[in-house]
């Protein structure tokens, strides 16, 4: 794959990850105004937990920053995918109108695990 793309691709992804990250700990974008009442008991649950938003804002601050520093990429997209997984499965269970976004962020960790696929062909051998 075209290392100009990859390199685009990994970049974009690791803002995307340490703005919606950092957003987590330090509210400075609006929060959704209209949710669906499930939406909305799922994220309240999250909330209450007291963990769950600090551990997936902490995830996704690594994660963009490894990416954006070239550091342990296939870590990182691999510890990616799970909440990529779950962003994606959210909008389309939850909010079907905002899955957009959610699903970048999946395709873009597709991409970029293809493109590192070198690094993980032993783990299925």
């Amino acid at each position: 794959m075209n290392s100009k793309v990859t390199l685009v691709l990994r970049i974009l992804l690791g803002l995307i990850l340490v703005i919606f990250g950092a957003n987590k700990f330090y509210p400075f974008m609006p929060a959704p105004t209209e949710m669906s009442e499930g939406a909305m008991n799922f994220m309240g649950a999250l909330g209450k937990s007291g963990y769950m938003f600090p551990l997936i804002g902490g995830v996704e601050v690594i994660v963009g920053l490894l990416l954006l520093l070239k550091k342990w990429v296939p870590f990182a997209l691999i510890l990616l995918a799970p909440v990529a997984v779950n962003m994606v499965l959210f909008h389309l269970v939850l909010e079907p109108g905002s899955t957009a976004p959610a699903l970048a962020v999946l395709v873009i960790n597709a991409i970029l695990i293809y493109a590192n696929w070198d690094k993980f062909k032993t783990l299925f051998n």
